[in-house]
């Protein structure tokens, strides 16, 4: 709190300085209200949002400088249709509209982002303070993106670097403190270039304690982390670009609080989890007169996910002879290796004045490798409680056999202008062969009992068969876009979308004990039907987007009970035990509504606003989705005094989710006050400055996340948290 506090006396300091400083003109602050200008990528071409024929919604550079922001869900969360989820405050997801990761597609940078289904992880795995803009797509793209894309696209755009008209050299240093867990972080950044060349490198180091709630300390909920990232661009010859990026994020002792594998107080940690990437491509520009670009793109992504997780659970069982065996599971090791490897080769041709063509080949595959050590003690006791005997075992699995999802794809995507371009129509297509490979899966791989090594033990069994499966897949969109009139636009998106199970899906098996979870390799592709209208005002006053959508989904895979046969040996008698397997058994639907809207509706004062409602239903049984937000929304004041900065006062809420799935906790009903404060850029001749501040939480509310109640009783959320960040540009 001495820190917020000196960071407040700085910034009233700067008022009264301020005849004597030079205040610089952010590009962020340049309009009140958004009026749609913001160039964005995920649709394969340079497009302005407000020329596109979809639900979208981008939050740049800016929201993760004036937000405490402590991973990317946290400034996504306040965008409508984006909900945020996750395990304490590092392990972060999202679901929009509904849709959660799986049913999303992440890239970075325009390349995918694989990695396990059934925990959070993927998107803690980004550097906030690296990130360009983020543009997440609400609605089903697998005619541009293959299986996946059913829920929609979440595209993070890194700083890049760039050309300049002439040599140039700039630095920023970003240093940032938080209350709420008393995380301190530091980047650094220098980018370099001329007309022909540029280097970017930047790299971030922050550390956590553990977290503050309005009920206490929340135990196992710190994290270190650091990124460092490299990237280079150069103009070989006129008309060619040539880039090529480095990334690597890494965490160590990530505390996961909410986890419940087991009953008891267990703990879980990411004793280290990271991704590397390598990725570049080559873009030829104006071959002819049609064809304007050809770019050829390849990246390769490594992601490392190590657990240690304490059960802290015991068992005891009679033995014959009267002594009494206690069983301890001390220690858990599930460690995962995930390599994504991919391709794309992408044309575009410029048809007419009003016509563009895209078309493709998309080839990507994921490599899986996952295992498994339980450390187990075994006491003997004597009928008087003495210990007589210890047993050591360490029990080696493999959860999920090591297997391969490989996914070929051509695609293509037009996009026609009518009626003086008032009306644009955006059609694609695509069609995609898929191949899976999955060697052996056994349940036990070895017993080490006392340190003596056994590869053989009589209770191993077979889980999985060896095999190989193909299938086909196609998906399609419609998008329509009608200028009603000349900052009045209705937008309409039409889609079909698949998703091909995952190796999860369809692999995975999890011993826990009495039962087991299992996956199906016969698993159906799920398929997605979608409609969505929107109606989007951009006056320079006023902007709002408004849309409503429903989307139906076939084969959808959820776990049933139901029971798991297998054999000791290849000619042993077939044995069984519980289970519960994953199976295409649902027909659901979603649909919902949400809004954003923001009015200048004097000088210097802006009112801002969003809203969102999905409802998700089982159409067999009628019966509720499991893990839907309830309806939410966030309300705002931003005043800008032009001479000094901006602050910014908003209440972000939620009401009471009770319409809840079989298993799930109801969730009531909540708000949350936060204030923003930001200085303008203060130009002190050798170095330019900017200071950002606030308060999450202001009165310290006590509230509960139903997006986090899926991982454990722990699911209070931060405290009042004090932040502030000082940004430094040489």
């Amino acid at each position: 709190m001495t820190k917020f506090s000196i960071t407040l006396a700085a910034a009233l300091s700067l008022a009264v300085f301020s005849p004597f400083i030079a205040y610089g003109q952010d590009k962020t602050d340049t309009l009140p209200v958004s009026l749609g200008e913001i160039v964005v990528t995920s649709l394969r071409i340079n497009r302005q949002v407000r020329n596109l024929p979809v639900s979208m919604v981008v939050a740049d550079s800016s929201a993760y400088q004036k937000r405490s922001a402590f991973t990317l869900s946290n400034v996504l969360e306040e965008e409508p249709g984006v909900s945020r989820g996750g395990d304490g405050v590092w392990a972060t997801n999202i679901k929009v509209r509904g849709f959660s990761e799986d049913r999303l597609v992440i890239l970075v940078d325009g390349n995918r982002v694989e990695t396990a289904t059934d925990l959070t992880a993927s998107l803690s795995m980004i550097d906030v303070n690296d990130i360009e803009r983020v543009e997440v797509i609400k609605g089903a793209q697998s005619s541009l993106y293959g299986t996946g894309a059913m829920g929609g696209i979440v595209n993070i755009i890194t700083k890049q670097g760039h050309f300049g008209s002439g040599p140039y050299f700039s630095a920023d240093i970003i240093s940032g403190f938080a209350s709420v867990n008393r995380l301190f972080s530091n980047y650094a950044a220098v980018s370099a270039g001329s007309q022909k060349w540029f280097l970017n490198l930047s790299g971030t180091y922050a550390k956590a304690g553990n977290l503050r709630t309005p009920d206490g300390i929340l135990p196992n909920s710190r994290f270190t982390t650091n990124n460092i990232s490299a990237k280079f661009g150069v103009k070989p010859f006129v008309g060619h670009l040539f880039k090529i990026q480095y990334q690597r994020n890494w965490s160590t002792d990530v505390g996961i609080p909410g986890g419940n594998a087991f009953p008891g107080p267990a703990k879980a940690t990411y004793t280290d989890i990271g991704r590397h990437l390598l990725s570049a491509s080559y873009q030829i520009s104006n071959i002819t007169e049609k064809w304007s670009t050809l770019e050829l793109r390849y990246f390769t992504q490594y992601i490392v996910r190590d657990v240690a997780m304490e059960p802290n659970t015991m068992t005891q069982a009679n033995l014959p002879n009267g002594n009494i065996q206690r069983t301890t599971p001390e220690v858990f090791y599930p460690l995962g290796r995930h390599l994504t490897n991919g391709v794309q080769l992408q044309g575009t041709w410029d048809l007419s004045e009003r016509n563009v063509l895209i078309a493709g080949i998309d080839v990507w595959g994921r490599r899986l490798r996952t295992s498994r050590e339980k450390h187990i003690r075994i006491d003997i006791l004597n009928p008087a409680g003495d210990i007589v005997k210890t047993n050591n075992v360490i029990r080696g699995e493999t959860p999920i056999p090591k297997s391969f999802f490989g996914s070929a794809g051509v695609f293509f995507q037009n996009e026609t202008h009518f009626l003086d371009n008032r009306l644009t129509m955006i059609l694609g297509g695509r069609f995609d062969g898929i191949r899976i490979r999955n060697e052996q899966g056994m349940d036990v791989d070895y017993i080490i009992m006392n340190g003596e090594r056994n590869d053989n033990p009589s209770n191993q069994r077979i889980t999985f068969e060896a095999g190989t499966e193909y299938s086909l897949s196609w998906s399609a969109n419609a998008g329509f876009l009608y200028k009603l009139f000349q900052d009045v636009d209705l937008s309409l998106n039409l889609a079909r979308a698949f998703r091909a199970p995952s190796l999860e899906e369809r692999f995975k098996y999890i011993d826990l004990g009495n039962f087991v979870r299992l996956g199906d390799p016969s698993l159906e592709p799920e398929k997605s039907y979608l409609a969505d209208l929107e109606l989007r005002v951009w006056k320079s006053r006023f902007n709002l987007q408004a849309g409503v959508f429903i989307n139906r989904l076939n084969n959808m895979i959820v776990e049933i009970p139901g029971e798991f046969v297998f054999r000791l040996s290849a000619g042993s008698k077939p044995d069984t035990i519980p289970a519960l397997i994953n199976a295409n058994v649902r027909k659901a639907l979603l649909y919902g509504v949400d809004f954003k809207f923001a009015y200048n509706f004097s000088r210097d004062f802006v009112f801002f606003g969003s809203g969102a409602y999905v409802r998700g239903v089982a159409l067999e049984t009628e019966e509720n989705l499991p893990l839907i937000p309830p309806l939410n929304g966030r309300v705002g004041l931003r005043y800008t005094y032009p001479k000094l900065g901006a602050a910014e006062f908003s209440v972000l809420g939620a009401a009471r989710q009770d319409k809840i799935a079989e298993g799930e906790t109801e969730t009531p009903g909540y708000y949350r006050l936060d204030v923003a404060l930001n200085s303008r850029v203060i130009d002190l001749r050798f170095v330019k400055l900017r200071v950002f501040a606030g308060v999450d939480n202001i009165t310290n509310n006590r509230y509960t996340n139903h997006l986090s109640t899926n991982r454990g009783d722990i699911s209070v959320e931060p405290g009042r948290n004090f932040f502030v960040r000082l940004k430094l540009s040489f």
